[in-house]
């Protein structure tokens, strides 16, 4: 990966940073706020059978992951295609 100049390449580092702290924070969120922090509030729905905190616990997370990996390859796609440094 070659930049143009040193101005793009800290600026690309810097998106993609931010890019993933953003990610990692929506997935803690998921995790950790979901399926520990809020187990009991969410335990009063319920989901295909199952309390809602449960469920955040044992598939939700992992769900969400997966979607924030596909979230993450399309927006670095979009992040390298902005700074030309997209694979042809």
């Amino acid at each position: 990966m070659s930049f143009e100049s040193n101005d793009k390449a800290e600026g690309y580092w810097r998106e993609n940073l931010r890019l993933v702290l953003g990610l990692l924070a929506i997935w803690a969120a998921v995790s950790f706020g979901c399926g520990i922090l809020l187990v009991d509030v969410l335990n009063e729905f319920h989901f295909m059978g199952f309390k809602l905190g449960f469920w955040f616990a044992q598939q939700g997370a992992m769900y969400v992951f997966v979607a924030l990996i596909f979230v993450y390859v399309a927006k670095a796609n979009a992040l390298d295609k902005k700074y030309n440094v997209h694979e042809d």
